[in-house]
């Protein structure tokens, strides 16, 4: 097997998590994958694959080599693309992940409509409340809310999101406005328990910042349950803006604290670093920055 074959069939079994569907995906037979990835580490002289009896998971130098052979297959479509005159045209797989309630609510109808306007191109989403390593994942695109601080990717900032408290006019007529984060010690609570929930809110900016223990009457375990109990007027919570945007402009819920709120999470669009990223991935992107920043604080 040449060494373009073997890069792609460690790429294949990267991202299928399996030996035998990655040679399935390939059209190889399960031994033929294992010999090549055994001729591939031999002659590197270093171990790229951990393999149990259950899982499988890449070496740190596994995860090196993926990402470089991934640029040069990449590199080399492109020259073929452009000797052929096909450079720029997208088609292909993409794989994208999102936060899960702001891949429902914005990124699919972005997608919907990135797929009606590329009908040679197919996609993959992943819908996690989660940080995904892409590499790892086999991802082309990750859409994150928060600072983006991993060197090795691509970030492009669609705009910004509020952390706010928020809760139904209802509520406030019963229990009264709190002025001041210290407030919410005698307020009514539901709490969201996902992925990155904590019962320490933060407040303020800079040397001001301050955070503030809460005592929830309900937690649950997603974000549209806890919007949903706060609308119904017996508890306040805290929402990212995005989350809640209709339901302010409607009126069923008011921003409450906010001269206290933190400041604004960045929401982006990140990808690994190539010197030729696909035409399918530079697509996405221009039509998602479009779509997506109209939504966005900026």
């Amino acid at each position: 097997m040449d060494r373009v074959a073997e890069m792609r069939t460690l790429i294949a079994v990267a991202e299928a998590g399996s030996f035998s569907k990655a040679a399935s995906r390939l059209g190889l037979t399960p031994p033929t994958v294992t010999r090549s990835i055994a001729a591939l580490e031999q002659r590197l002289g270093a171990r790229l694959i951990i393999r149990t009896t259950r899982s499988l998971r890449l070496t740190d130098a596994g995860v090196h080599f993926v990402e470089d052979a991934k640029r040069v297959l990449a590199e080399m479509e492109f020259a073929h693309q452009t000797a052929a005159g096909q450079h720029g045209r997208a088609r292909g797989m993409l794989r994208l992940t999102a936060p899960v309630l702001f891949g429902e609510m914005y990124l699919m109808p972005v997608l919907r409509e990135f797929l009606q306007q590329h009908t040679e191109i197919s996609a993959s989403v992943l819908l996690l409340d989660r940080i995904t390593n892409l590499i790892e994942e086999g991802l082309d695109l990750a859409l994150r809310i928060g600072p983006a601080d991993d060197t090795g990717l691509e970030v492009v900032e669609l705009g910004r999101v509020r952390r706010m408290v928020v809760a139904a006019p209802s509520y406030l007529q019963r229990y009264g406005r709190p002025q001041q984060p210290q407030d919410l010690a005698q307020h009514r609570i539901v709490h969201s328990v996902g992925a990155s929930a904590s019962l320490n809110w933060n407040f303020g900016q800079g040397e001001h910042a301050f955070g503030v223990r809460i005592n929830p009457v309900l937690s649950v375990s997603t974000l549209r349950a806890a919007i949903s109990e706060a609308r119904a007027g017996w508890m306040l919570t805290r929402v990212l803006s995005y989350q809640v945007q209709d339901d302010l402009a409607a009126g069923h819920l008011v921003a409450l604290l906010e001269e206290f709120e933190p400041a604004p999470l960045p929401v982006c669009l990140v990808f690994p670093r190539s010197r030729i990223p696909s035409a399918r991935l530079m697509a996405f992107v221009e039509l998602a920055s479009q779509r997506l920043a109209t939504v966005l604080e900026t």
